[in-house]
């Protein structure tokens, strides 16, 4: 057999090149797997809190306007009693709550 020395002849150009193109698609493939698993991963981590509950339901209408005004007046009646406020604030109070 005779040994060829020098450059190598096309079929060890292509050889060569199949080995280094071969391997370089393997060491691609293995580093995108990686960073997709390291990405699955910090995902988890990083998950969304859970959704917020559900608004709660309107609650029942609030009492009828006359029984609102007869709360305010009864309270007025009492701050007025404990001296709190003075015949002239509670005469103003009065009209404003029955006016309004």
């Amino acid at each position: 057999m005779i040994q060829r020395f020098g450059r190598p002849g096309l079929l060890g150009t292509i050889a060569r090149t199949a080995v280094i193109s071969g391997t370089a698609t393997a060491v691609s493939n293995r580093v995108q797997r990686h960073d997709m698993q390291r990405q699955m991963e910090t995902e988890q981590q990083y998950a969304p809190p859970p959704p917020a509950p559900a608004p709660a339901p309107p609650q029942a209408a609030a009492p009828a306007a006359g029984t609102d005004r007869v709360a305010q007046l009864t309270q007025l009646a009492e701050l007025k009693a404990q001296g709190v406020l003075s015949e002239e604030e509670f005469a103003t109070e009065k009209a404003r709550i029955l006016n309004s």
